[in-house]
């Protein structure tokens, strides 16, 4: 239960500027905060954490536990000695608004190796070997994978030799003496990853800004989760999933959305008392001070599709154990600070798992005024215990959407005209700031703005499109754009409406 109204900006770090081609937890980061709490925001929502897989897809991880090591900023390890400004020489020439993947993990990998170099010269840090023993439970296992990964060529899981695809004694052994050094060197960049993290997370919470992670649902079926605990997904004998995740046909695809993870096997985790997610939600509690879970509509029911199936079409909901699960979780946590993105085809039944333990639900303005409901479109009917969006990672920006809106001269457009008073030649950007400005004055107790909105950004600054792979999750904004200005309107915002 969210109960004091209050605002924060939605911002994932890889679009934060940087010289090495990718936002990191370097200075910009702190800047960042400074930023936050010099507008009176209270909270920075980030998407996943974790280390991307297929698509460069913070949701499509390769553990739901690791950290992204392309966050890891250079030039917090130059200043602790692991690397030197002769390293950094020659950076080469990356786009400044736009993440290049594929060059920026080339020339990064590169820096790490180097610096991991140096840190296996040195006695352990005091702190190392606190980290692994707090880890145990997933630390060794993702590394291993990530070794293994290298040395099969990149390939999944199931496509390496089979005795150590499926973990045979023996073989584990073997594979963890022939690559000891490389199963180091992912646990070297997993200390770093987290303790710069911690450090930037204790800097933004004594500027009294919190922070809100991200969880998906799912996994990843190429990820160490899977690898290393099979008996919790509904997996043939060959190791292929029997049915995979999605959503069915929706207001983003006439096909439904085919994210293709595997489903758990519900029976194995309660029979371990859902061991698995308390550990998973033990881990991003340390790390964030909010959680929004992605998807949460697929704790109370999920749609399943036969592993095979092209489209999400042909798929079918299946009762899953909420309500039990977040007991439990409750149970070992107390209070739980989740926010359930509960967005889609959404039952009597999902509003009352999220109402049974007081999560504040979402509201997306943008589907909000598309909508022929005016208990629906109009923000002002909203339960104060919402978290109010214009829009989220998977929506155009503001000015993108609205131009859709005029082009296609529509119903939503001629709602802001008649119920706030917005006439429809108003310039872009100011109309866009009429909207984030509703946002704000909504009933809710939380509001978040993607940052590409309170920066007037065009559809070309769009961070996803749903369904689609290539070309998402790459915008990045510039250093000059938090302005003094910027930050004098946000502020003032943001205490006329009391947040």
């Amino acid at each position: 239960m969210i109960e004091t109204r209050q605002c924060g900006i939605l911002l994932h770090p890889t679009s934060l500027p940087s010289k090495y081609g990718i936002g990191d937890l370097g200075d910009t980061a702190y800047r960042f905060i400074d930023f936050l709490a010099a507008s009176k925001q209270r909270l920075w929502q980030v998407l996943p954490l974790n280390p991307v897989g297929y698509g460069h897809s913070p949701y499509q991880g390769l553990s739901a536990f690791a950290g992204n090591p392309m966050l890891i900023s250079i030039d917090k390890l130059i200043e602790t000695g692991l690397l030197s400004t002769a390293d950094v020489d020659d950076i080469p020439s990356f786009n400044d608004q736009r993440v290049e993947f594929d060059r920026v993990e080339q020339y990064k990998n590169l820096l790490f190796e180097k610096a991991y170099q140096i840190f296996k010269r040195h006695l352990l840090p005091d702190d190392y070997e606190k980290f692994f023993n707090d880890n145990t439970y997933w630390l060794e296992d993702y590394a291993t994978f990530m070794a293994l990964k290298e040395f099969f060529g990149g390939r999944p899981w199931n496509q390496w030799e089979q005795s150590i695809a499926s973990r045979e004694k023996d073989s584990l052994a073997r594979y963890k003496r022939i690559l000891a050094d490389r199963i180091n060197f992912h646990l070297f960049l997993q200390y770093i990853f987290f303790y710069q993290w911690q450090q930037l997370k204790e800097y933004a919470n004594q500027r009294h800004i919190r922070i809100i992670g991200d969880i998906p649902i799912y996994v990843s079926y190429d990820s160490s989760d899977t690898w290393s605990r099979p008996s919790l997904f509904q997996l043939d004998k060959a190791s292929n999933p029997k049915v995979v995740a999605g959503v069915p046909p929706d207001y983003f695809s006439e096909t439904g959305q085919l994210w293709g993870n595997p489903i758990y096997n519900w029976q194995a985790m309660r029979d371990e008392n859902y061991r698995w997610w308390k550990q998973r939600f033990g881990a991003i509690f340390k790390i964030a001070d909010i959680v929004r879970i992605d998807h949460f509509r697929g704790f109370e029911a999920y749609w399943e599709i036969p592993f095979g199936e092209e489209t999400a079409v042909h798929g079918r909901w299946v009762k899953a154990p909420g309500e039990e699960l977040f007991t439990q979780i409750k149970k070992q946590f107390g209070p739980l600070p989740i926010i359930a993105e509960d967005l889609g085809v959404i039952t009597t039944e999902v509003n009352e798992l999220k109402n049974k333990f007081e999560f504040p639900g979402m509201r997306i303005l943008h589907f909000s005024l598309e909508s022929d409901d005016i208990e629906y479109f109009s923000p002002y009917y909203i339960n104060t215990n919402t978290v109010i969006f214009t829009g989220t990672h998977d929506n155009d920006t503001t000015i993108g959407w609205l131009n859709t809106q005029r082009t296609q001269h529509s119903s939503a457009l001629k709602r802001l005209t008649d119920c706030f008073h917005m006439p429809p030649d108003l310039p872009l950007e100011i109309a866009a700031w009429r909207i984030i400005e509703i946002a704000y004055q909504s009933p809710a107790n939380t509001c978040i703005i993607p940052l590409q909105d309170f920066l007037g950004l065009d559809s070309w600054a769009r961070m996803n499109y749903p369904g689609t792979v290539g070309g998402n999750w790459s915008w990045r904004f510039q250093s000059g754009d938090l302005t003094g200005e910027l930050t004098e309107k946000i502020k003032k915002m943001t205490m006329f409406y009391n947040r």
